[in-house]
């Protein structure tokens, strides 16, 4: 009791009346102790569990992306997959492209000589054709000339047998063709 005595008598020398505090007031020690203890109950909580929440939640954010990254892997594969499919495909389809090129190039080839030795051919069978006609109109004309040569020496020859021979120079002429004939 002295101590009550000691704060009553340091309460009075200041000249107030006897003031006696609880244990809970913000004043008294035991509210800091028991403050101090709580929060220091409370700091190791969540210290203790901070951590593994921490650590938790931080092994969820990895899972998650490592999933990520795995998906990512996979897509990445498959549009490499899908390009080298892609590539492959343009390169044969550049081949097939020249191979028909080529193909195209070879049957123009072919299709030209073709067409020229047609030509060819026809521009001959023409030629023909004409020397034929210019040969058969020669011959006709041969013919022609010949066949009037003939009559005008015909004509010729009679006209010049009637002037110039009588019926005495026929029957002589006549019995030498058949004397040469009974020979």
């Amino acid at each position: 009791m002295a101590n009550d005595e000691t704060v009553v008598a340091l309460t009075e020398a200041h000249g107030g009346a006897e003031h006696h505090e609880s244990a809970f007031s913000p004043a008294g020690p035991e509210f800091w102790v028991y403050a101090g203890l709580t929060i220091f109950i409370l700091v190791a909580i969540f210290v203790l569990k901070a951590p593994r929440l921490i650590a938790s939640g931080l092994d969820k954010r990895i899972a998650e992306t490592v999933k990520e990254l795995d998906r990512a892997k996979a897509l990445r594969a498959e549009a490499e997959t899908l390009l080298a499919e892609v590539k492959a495909k343009q390169a044969q389809s550049a081949e097939e492209a020249k191979a028909i090129l080529a193909q195209a190039k070879t049957e123009a080839a072919e299709l030209i000589g073709a067409v020229e030795a047609e030509a060819a051919d026809l521009v001959a069978r023409r030629r023909k054709m004409a020397e034929d006609k210019i040969g058969a109109a020669e011959r006709a004309a041969i013919a022609d000339v010949r066949a009037r040569a003939a009559a005008a020496a015909t004509s010729a020859a009679a006209v010049l047998l009637t002037q110039t021979h009588d019926a005495k120079a026929d029957k002589t002429l006549v019995d030498d063709v058949i004397a040469k004939i009974a020979h």
